[in-house]
C-alpha cells in the first residue's frame, strides 16, 4: 500500500501542483490509515482490495474514539476518498470503498472577521522607524487589501507586483494563477517596504534563491507562513485587538466588508480564489449576523 501512496502523492505533486502543506497533510492522513491497518492486521497480504466500507466506517469510530475533531476526521476521510478515486481510475481497486461512506457532520463556524475600526488599528501597530515594522505594515495592507492567503503572500517574488498597473499576481491552490488589484494604501507600504528592502540587501548576504523574494526575515530568507501568524498574534495585542484569531484573519474581513459595502458574490469568489461559490457564500452569513447586531443595538424595538 506504501508504494501507492507514494505513487499518489506524485500525483499531486506533479499534476496537481499541490502545496507542499497540503501534500505532507495529504500524506500524513494516509500513513496514518496505513499504520492503522496494519496495527489491527486488517490489511491482508497487503491487498488493497481487502478494504471495504465496513473497515472503513470502524477506521471512523477508531477516530472519534481517538478524540480527533468532527473537522479533522473529515477532513482525513476527504483525503481517503481522493486517494481511492485515483487507486479506481488507475485500476489498482476494483470496488472503492468510499463511496456512499458518511462521515460526521460539520457544525459550520462562521469565520472571525474584524471591523474597520480595528483593522485600522491593527495596521497602524507596526513601528514606522524599522525595516521589519515597515515591511509588517506591508504584510498587513497586503492581506487586508487583496484578500490573499497567508501561504500565497509568503510565496510572492518582487516581479509580481506591478505598481505602474496596480496589481498583484499570486498563485492559489494548484498554482492557479489570479491577478489582484491593489489600492493606494496597500502600494504605499510596498514602496516603503522595497526601498526599506534594498537597503537591508546591502547589510545582510541573502541566498541566491531568495534574491527576488518580495518578503524577507531577519536572515535574509523567504519569510514563512509560521511567522506570518507570529506576526499578526503580535500586533493584535500590541493594538489591544483581544480576539480569538487564525492567520486568515484579515482575509475573512476582507471578504466580509466587501459583501457588507455591497459587492456581489461572484467578484469575491473570484477575488478569494474559491472554485466553488458555496464556499464563498460562508461570508454572507457573516454579513447577516453583523446586521443582526448592529440591528438589535440601534433600534429602539429591537
Amino acid at each position: 500500500m506504501k508504494e501507492h501512496i507514494n505513487s499518489y502523492i506524485s500525483f499531486l505533486k506533479n499534476e496537481k501542483n499541490y502545496s507542499n502543506n497540503t501534500i505532507i497533510s495529504y500524506k500524513n492522513d494516509l500513513i496514518q490509515l496505513l499504520n492503522y491497518l496494519k496495527d489491527y492486521k486488517i490489511l491482508k497480504r497487503n491487498n488493497l482490495q481487502y478494504i471495504d466500507r465496513s473497515i472503513m466506517r470502524k477506521y471512523i469510530v477508531y477516530l472519534k474514539k481517538s478524540d480527533y475533531s468532527t473537522r479533522s476526521i473529515c477532513r482525513k476521510i476527504s483525503t481517503i476518498r481522493s486517494f481511492f478515486k485515483y487507486l479506481s481510475r488507475e485500476d489498482i481497486v476494483k470496488i472503492n470503498p468510499t463511496i456512499n461512506l458518511i462521515a460526521p457532520k460539520i457544525d459550520k463556524k462562521l469565520p472571525y472577521f474584524l471591523y474597520l475600526q480595528e483593522v485600522n488599528k491593527l495596521i497602524e501597530a507596526p513601528p514606522r522607524h524599522t525595516i521589519f515594522g515597515i515591511r509588517d505594515r506591508a504584510i498587513l495592507e497586503l492581506l487586508y487589501g487583496t484578500g490573499m492567503r497567508v501561504g500565497e503572500l509568503v510565496n510572492l517574488n518582487i516581479h509580481d507586483i506591478d505598481l505602474y498597473e496596480k496589481t498583484i499576481r499570486v498563485f492559489g491552490k494548484g498554482s492557479k494563477e489570479r491577478i489582484l488589484p491593489l489600492g493606494n494604501p496597500s502600494i504605499k507600504a510596498v514602496q516603503e517596504y522595497l526601498t526599506g528592502r534594498n537597503l537591508f540587501r546591502k547589510n545582510i548576504a541573502i541566498n541566491k534563491n531568495d534574491l527576488n523574494t518580495l518578503l524577507l526575515n531577519r536572515f535574509g530568507g523567504r519569510l514563512s507562513a509560521r511567522s506570518i501568524r507570529r506576526i499578526i498574534i503580535k500586533y493584535m495585542k500590541m493594538a489591544g485587538l483581544n480576539k480569538k484569531i487564525s492567520p486568515h484573519v484579515l482575509r475573512h474581513s476582507f471578504a466580509t466588508h466587501l459583501l457588507g459595502g455591497g459587492a456581489d458574490l461572484r467578484s469575491v469568489q473570484e477575488l478569494l480564489g474559491h472554485e466553488s461559490l458555496s464556499t464563498t457564500q460562508i461570508y454572507t452569513h457573516i454579513t447577516k449576523e453583523r446586521l443582526k447586531i448592529i440591528y438589535k443595538k440601534s433600534h429602539p424595538r429591537s
